[in-house]
């Protein structure tokens, strides 16, 4: 029998917040005229080989901040933009501003009267709190990929929130719209919930959100995880 749970450990980028929405908004403001979805898609599509190149160690520990400016360096001469410094900047910061979905302030409020609730996301962690504070997200406590110095999947992430609240791994359940994440976590031992976030990459690229057996709990919402979790 799996232990009490204690502890709700969240992805944050596509889970928490709509980063291409967000993304497209921030583009088209700065960038009038141009593909903002594209830009965006493409932005987002160089996270994952960027951070393989830090877990390689081609590079050096990296924080995802800066591996968002290289990216978007990267971008910005794909697309042709003439963006100065200062607007550079501005909008590599456009990660810290992203807005949440529209069930999870709510839905964290209903889930921390029972379980703390925290980050495990790669991001950086002046970037998640500064995206907690605009948005007023109700964390209990913000960690990142950058307290452990392992990006996800590596296994130090997951088993690191079990040390730092000093619980066993089957009393934290990651909640996440991403099944590779949820593999990674189920193999460390933590407990698994899926969200379905159907427009994270945008309105024209729909996610298939179907249940998968391995997945302990399946919501559509953060609402309705609160809902199953009270109701165990």
């Amino acid at each position: 029998m799996a232990s009490e749970l204690k502890v709700l450990a969240f992805d944050v980028f596509g889970t928490v917040v709509d980063w291409h929405g967000s993304l497209v908004e921030e583009v088209k403001s700065m960038c009038p005229g141009v593909d903002a979805a594209g830009f965006a898609t493409a932005w987002r599509s160089g996270y994952k080989p960027a951070m393989a190149r830090v877990m390689s160690g081609e590079l050096g520990w990296t924080r995802i901040d800066d591996l968002h400016r290289m990216i978007l360096d990267d971008v910005i001469a794909r697309y042709a933009v003439d963006l100065d410094e200062s607007q550079r900047v501005h909008l590599n910061l456009a990660w810290h501003r992203l807005t949440p979905w529209p069930d999870v302030i709510e839905g964290l409020h209903l889930l921390r009267q029972h379980y703390t609730v925290c980050t495990l996301s790669n991001g950086n962690l002046s970037l998640l709190a500064d995206m907690a504070k605009n948005a007023g997200i109700p964390w209990d406590l913000i960690l990142s990929a950058e307290v452990f110095r392992a990006y996800k999947p590596h296994k130090d992430t997951y088993l690191g929130v079990a040390s730092v609240f000093d619980v066993a791994p089957d009393q934290v359940m990651l909640v996440a719209a991403h099944h590779d994440d949820l593999a990674a976590a189920k193999a460390c031992g933590l407990r698994t919930a899926y969200i379905e976030r159907p427009y994270e990459n945008g309105r024209d690229a729909l996610k298939d959100v179907s249940p998968r057996p391995q997945n302990e709990l399946h919501a559509s919402d953060f609402i309705e995880l609160a809902e199953l979790l009270i109701r165990q």
